[in-house]
Parts: structure tokens; sequence; C-alpha cells
């Protein structure tokens, strides 16, 4: 009786022992299976830098825009190639894993407008009161040329668009936002000739203008180049303080970092 106990007890003893035995057997199969795939996606990884490198975020843009009064009193005349300067440094969020971002920054926007046989004047008393007004350069008829120029500290907000998720420098890119700036200077520029010396007058007229500038933007174009537009959403002056005018912009933008 006691030896068929044993023989049963040795019996148990060697199926428990196979058992584990195949189990641990199966369990370093596993192991083994996953550091082969760990080491074929980190020799994936070393041949293909680029999953790994982080994507260029059009850190900076530069705009070179040509710009204009493009709604106002007839009046007004302008002309010219007015021109205007955007810097931006800019940070970029991506939204999850799409080929969508939001980015917003801070920078400052330079606009300058030149009139036609014009002249702007500002004045507290007279006829117009507290307003700035156009008048015909009859008795300043010298004038070589006569700007006005705006200067705003600006913050970008884009929703953009970038066909190349791993390199912005590269592919299709589009982006569409707006603008938001607080006034930070604004004068008119008039240059003359008196006796063959050159004179020119300036005039702080930024008690006139718009404190705040909001416009729409958008741009579209290819690798570190867009071409970018901005229309105006706010008067260029104050209540009550001048004549309603919109200003809108054309012009290239260059991004990059």
């Amino acid at each position: 009786m006691i030896k068929r106990l044993l023989i049963v007890a040795l019996l148990l003893l060697v199926n428990i022992t196979v058992l584990l035995a195949q189990k641990k057997d199966k369990k370093a199969d596993i192991d083994h299976s996953r550091l082969s795939t760990d080491s074929t996606e980190q020799i994936s990884t070393f041949k293909n830098p680029a999953s790994i490198s982080k994507p260029s975020r059009d850190f900076l843009m530069l705009q070179f825009n040509y710009n204009n009064w493009i709604q106002k009193p007839d009046s007004i005349k302008t002309k010219g190639f007015g021109y205007g300067f955007n810097g931006y440094l800019c940070y970029d969020f991506p939204i999850k894993k799409s080929k969508l971002s939001f980015a917003t920054g801070l920078g400052v926007n330079v606009s300058v407008v030149y009139l036609n046989q014009q002249v702007m004047r500002v004045s507290d008393t007279g006829v117009y009161g507290y307003q700035a007004h156009f008048v015909p350069d009859a008795i300043d008829s010298q004038f070589k040329r006569y700007k006005v120029t705006t200067t705003y500290l600006t913050a970008p907000f884009e929703l953009r668009y970038f066909s190349n998720m791993q390199n912005r420098n590269k592919g299709f890119k589009a982006a569409i936002g707006m603008q938001i700036g607080t006034l930070l200077g604004a004068s008119t520029k008039a240059v003359t000739t008196v006796e063959g010396v050159t004179v020119k007058y300036k005039t702080d007229t930024k008690r006139y203008m718009s404190a705040w500038n909001f416009a729409a933007t958008a741009r579209v174009g290819y690798g570190n180049i867009t071409l970018f537009g901005s229309y105006n959403l706010t008067n260029v002056f104050k209540d009550n303080a001048g004549p309603t005018i919109t200003p809108a912009a054309v012009g290239i933008c260059f991004t990059g970092l």
C-alpha cells in the first residue's frame, strides 16, 4: 500500500515538474519574442532618425507687405507703395497627432501709407474740433512725400495646417487667424526742400489713433515661404476722432525654427 502511494506521489511530482518546465520554456519564448521586437524597433528608430526628431514649429515669422487704406472717404487720396513690416515670435501647440496646430506669440506691426497731394491736420479747436482731417496740399505744395505711420505691439493667433508632420520647412502649409494689437506710436512725416536743403516735419498723432487694432489674417504657401493677407476689423482713428478708414495688407512671410 505504501509503495503504491509512493509511486503515485512520484508520478505526480514528475508531472508537476514537467508542467513547470513547459511553463518556463513558454515564458522564455515570449520574452525572447519581445526582446526581438524591441530590438527591431530600436534598429528601425536608429535607421530613421526623422521619426524621433522634433519638427520645425515656425517659431519665427517675418512679414513684408504692401498695405493701403482700402475703405475710406473719396476725399482722401493715397498713392505710391505703402509698406509695412510684421515680426513675431510664436509658440506652436500641436493638436494631438493631427496635421493641425494652434499658435500664438508676440511681435510688432509697422504700417506706412503715403498721401497724394494731401496733408493730415490735427487740432483741438476750430471747425473740426478734436478730430484729424485731410486737406489738399495747396499751401505746402512743395512736399515731396507725406506719410502716415502707425506702430502696434501685436499678438498673432493662428490655426495652422501643415502637410509634412516631420519637417514643416518642407511641404504645403496654411493658416487662418487674427491679430490683436495695442498702439505704441503714430505720426505724420513730411519731406520738402528749402533752398536746396532737405527739411522734414514730423507730427505725433497717437492721441487720434485707435488704441487697439484687430485684424483677420490668412497665410498659404510651401515650406518656409507663404503669402499672407490681413484685413482690419477696426478703424484707423478713434471714434469721433477722424474719418472711417479700413486698412488691408498683402505680402510675403518667411517662417522657420
